[in-house]
């Protein structure tokens, strides 16, 4: 209890400190609730597994649902475990877990999706819940410390925080004393709303624009819960052979770049998403001979440390610290070093097509799929099996200096032991258009497609990015459709859509992609 105290500075709310048990009469079924947290850190733990274990224990699965507005993912121990009780309703709007990923695509669980600056954004505006009013019920916010003037001080993520703590009618803080205090290292700007808003005064990635804590009005806590829960770490992805050979072919591009002078000797900030092929690109950038570089993205992974230890990354601006367990240890230990080369900042700021665009930013980021035209998937399987959400992937790549998307040629399959295209003729869902990306990679090798009309660019495409098994397979399709377009004067992205998604159908009915012909008609 001392050390809980000694982090509540503004001692007037000590008043307010509970036990978990007494907040949770607090929660009733519909309720719209916000939460901190991003892609899994800095989430609340106590009240939501609480919450979790009442449900279980009462036999009240179905019966006490929520909609849910969070940054983005969190641990698994908390939403992933309600999607098993029943216990979402709405979920805006990224997410991720088996069980909550099951619920959005049984239809149990209402899913929106929505570019993350812009999620955090409409969120404040109170689109989501236009129908209560524009309102939050409860936020759940945890936080590291607060201070003499009730500033609420946050832990390994800003989140959507500002806008939640704007519309929300009741605040409970989850105050963890398990970790540091994190103040100094967040940069929160309020909200505004227009027509008042002003520029971000960012014109470099260290630079800090607002303030080191979220401003709040106190009336609106209503508890104080001690929390002891550590984040969830993101376990660490491992890089394979595959990833490897995409990073190479991703730093040798940057090499070519700065000789032809298009790109500075250390870069420009870099953007890169999660998993196995951005673990990868950072560990080739450790490698290689760029240095002062600076990082403006989302997430720091484990590899990011990397970088930092090599003394070639110089600052790194994101929303969240996604380290695995054994990365938030490295990071806690290492404190003095790391805390001045790292800022964290809200979605709606980090994400902001305004700095992006202004800092100039390298976005590097993995689709599902893409296709010959340079449309890419982001989110659906088949067109129609969510897997998490676009995340802040777009808000990256409309506005970057350069717009990377990686991914390997072939992904593994239970029915295909070499494994389905990344690459296809038509992607069955778009969430990334041919205007926005700029270069494709996949192992095979790189497309800078810049400069480069449609159909110039789908033969780049086929040459360099497609696996050599497909190669001939959508060689020929791409033939066939420009002989059939262009004879018919329609030709500019040539494509023959009783044919197109092809491949896709015969995965579904044969287990495989590669196919014998581009007949209309399907082998059964």
């Amino acid at each position: 209890m001392s050390e809980l105290l000694n982090r509540i500075r503004k001692t007037s709310l000590h008043s307010r400190i509970k036990n978990v048990e007494e907040v949770l009469p607090l929660f009733k079924d519909g309720m719209n609730l916000g939460w901190s947290g991003f892609t899994p850190a800095g989430y609340p733990k106590a009240i939501p597994i609480a919450l979790a274990d009442h449900v279980e224990k009462n036999g009240l699965q179905g019966k006490l649902r929520f909609n849910l507005f969070i940054g983005a993912s969190v641990g698994v121990e908390t939403e992933d475990r309600w999607a098993s009780l029943d216990m979402i309703d709405r979920r805006w709007p990224y997410q991720t877990g088996k069980n909550i990923q099951a619920g959005i695509n049984e239809g149990r669980i209402r899913m929106g999706d929505k570019h993350l600056s812009l999620f955090a954004q409409d969120l404040g505006y109170g689109f989501y819940t236009k129908d209560s009013g524009g309102r939050i019920d409860i936020g759940i916010i945890e936080c590291s410390a607060i201070t003499e003037d009730g500033g609420l001080i946050l832990t390994a993520s800003c989140g959507a925080v500002p806008e939640i703590v704007k519309i929300a009618d009741k605040i409970i803080i989850e105050l963890n004393t398990s970790v540091p205090n994190y103040e100094g290292l967040h940069d929160i700007i309020e909200p505004i709303d227009p027509p008042n808003r002003l520029p971000f005064l960012i014109s470099r990635v260290d630079d800090r624009a607002g303030t080191p804590y979220v401003r709040v009005d106190n009336d609106k806590i209503i508890a104080i819960v001690e929390s002891t829960h550590p984040d969830n770490g993101r376990a660490f992805s491992e890089q394979d052979d595959t990833s490897e050979a995409i990073a190479n072919n991703i730093m040798d591009f940057f090499q070519f770049e700065v000789k032809n002078g298009r790109l500075p000797k250390n870069l420009l900030p870099l953007q890169s998403g999660v998993g196995s092929i951005a673990n990868a690109v950072i560990g080739g950038l450790a490698k290689a001979p760029f240095t002062g570089l600076k990082v403006w993205t989302e997430v720091l992974q484990d590899t990011m440390l990397d970088l930092l230890d090599s003394g070639k990354l110089d600052f790194a601006s994101t929303v969240s610290l996604s380290f695995s367990n054994g990365g938030f240890k490295r990071f806690y230990e290492k404190w003095d070093f790391y805390a001045p080369k790292v800022l964290m900042r809200p979605l709606s700021i980090a994400n902001a097509p305004e700095p992006i665009r202004r800092l100039g930013c390298i976005a590097m980021n993995t689709p599902v799929e893409f296709d010959i035209y340079a449309h890419a998937n982001s989110t659906l399987v088949g067109g129609t099996r969510m897997i998490n959400g676009i995340g802040g992937s777009g808000d990256f790549l409309r506005n970057a200096y350069l717009s990377i998307m990686h991914t390997p040629s072939v992904r593994p399959s239970k029915t295909d032991p070499l494994g389905i295209t990344c690459v296809v003729p038509k992607a069955p869902h778009i969430d990334h258009t041919e205007h926005d990306l700029d270069v494709l990679v996949t192992e095979q090798g790189l497309a800078d497609l810049r400069g480069l009309a449609p159909k110039d660019r789908a033969q780049m495409i086929i040459d360099k990015c497609v696996h050599p098994a497909y190669k001939p397979i959508i060689q020929e399709y791409f033939d066939m459709a420009k002989k059939e377009c262009l004879a018919k004067r329609i030709g500019h992205e040539p494509q023959l859509f009783d044919r197109c998604f092809k491949m896709q159908w015969n995965l579904a009915k044969n287990g495989t992609m590669r196919i014998d012909n581009w007949d209309v008609s399907i082998n059964f």
